[in-house]
């Protein structure tokens, strides 16, 4: 099978074949991962989406810095293949999609039964693919930490990009008053066909004054939750904007600077922070993951969410795909997408 191997460290932007700089390697005879358990089963991947998460992981960024030689990629969706003896969930040919903590950037991956989820008829598949991780970022930041509810106002930073989009609508259907903070005049047009109530361009407009002016003149006190997956700069300015009894969600550091939140006025404002780590409520609290995406994918079958895909490419071209996340090119999400009518095992 094709796979997608980080054999050391570094820029996954520089392409998998014809350079030695490249951390990625492209392999078309990788093995095929066989069931590994009675209750394993075996996924052809469709299609795997990027995340900033996995960008950090490779140049060794990243929190969790597995050895190498290791297969990135969380989630995903695709068709069952293969299924183990004691599997009762799933039959081949089932379209279902998951999240791991590597090893989606492949045509086959394993998983437990009990790690999949069965993709509702009408849900296209493909981007059910960027599905996972982003919306249940969101989601367990949004409704299981700061528990949002209707009327409160959120605001979401970076919100054109693939969590941030996912907050919005998650936002919107939670019944928030939603301000959405992004750079460049296409992510604002995107960001209003989704109905938010304020979208800032911070490439044209001061973000503070611009927030402070749709309050006041719908009569609101600030800014009630805080998403942060920015940090740096904006974060700072951010904190201007909150009002008493605040929840600030702090969900990454894309812009590369950890921001400092003073504890002296969040004591004053009584202002909660929620640090949000969606990865290790695998180990520590997977039934949340799993109600959450659940409940994600009964709205994404209803039609209350729309997954945006920005950029789709083939495998070989991953460090264009890398490349379109680091230079903040997407609209949404990225995907690597199999096309099975020409892949190679």
């Amino acid at each position: 099978m094709e796979a997608l191997v980080c054999r050391k460290l570094g820029d996954p932007t520089v392409p998998a074949e014809g350079s030695d700089d490249s951390a990625l390697t492209l392999s078309r005879a990788h093995p095929i991962p066989q069931l590994n358990s009675p209750t394993s089963v075996r996924v052809r991947v469709k299609a795997t989406s990027l995340n900033f998460a996995n960008y950090l992981q490779i140049q060794g960024k990243y929190q969790e810095k597995p050895p190498l030689p290791f297969i990135p990629g969380s989630d995903y969706s695709g068709t069952v293949d293969a299924v183990g003896e004691a599997v009762s969930n799933f039959k081949i040919g089932d379209p279902v999609c998951s999240f791991a903590a590597l090893g989606s950037f492949a045509q086959f991956i394993v998983a437990d039964q009990s790690e999949l989820f069965l993709v509702p008829k009408g849900c296209d598949l493909v981007a059910v693919g960027a599905f996972p991780v982003a919306y249940s970022t969101s989601h367990v930041a949004l409704v299981h930490r700061a528990q949002l509810h209707a009327g409160q106002v959120l605001m979401v930073l970076g919100a054109a990009g693939g969590v941030g989009v996912s907050a919005v609508q998650i936002g919107k259907v939670r019944g928030a008053i939603v301000i959405a903070v992004a750079r460049g005049s296409e992510k604002v047009r995107f960001l209003k066909s989704l109905g938010v109530d304020h979208v800032v361009d911070i490439s044209k407009e001061d973000m503070s004054q611009s927030v402070k002016g749709f309050l006041k003149a719908r009569k609101l006190r600030g800014v009630d939750v805080l998403y942060d997956p920015v940090g740096g700069k904006l974060t700072k300015e951010s904190l201007k904007l909150l009002s008493w009894g605040a929840q600030i969600l702090i969900i990454g550091f894309a812009s590369g600077e950890v921001p400092i939140v003073p504890a002296n006025i969040a004591l004053v404002k009584n202002w909660t922070v929620h640090g949000l780590y969606w990865g290790s409520h695998r180990i520590h609290q997977p039934r949340v993951l799993e109600d959450s995406v659940k409940e994600l994918l009964s709205w994404l079958a209803d039609g209350l969410l729309t997954v945006k895909i920005s950029h789709t490419y083939s495998l070989h071209q991953a460090n264009l795909a890398f490349g379109a996340l680091k230079n903040r090119e997407a609209i949404g999400k990225v995907l690597i997408v199999f096309d099975e009518s020409t892949s190679k095992l």
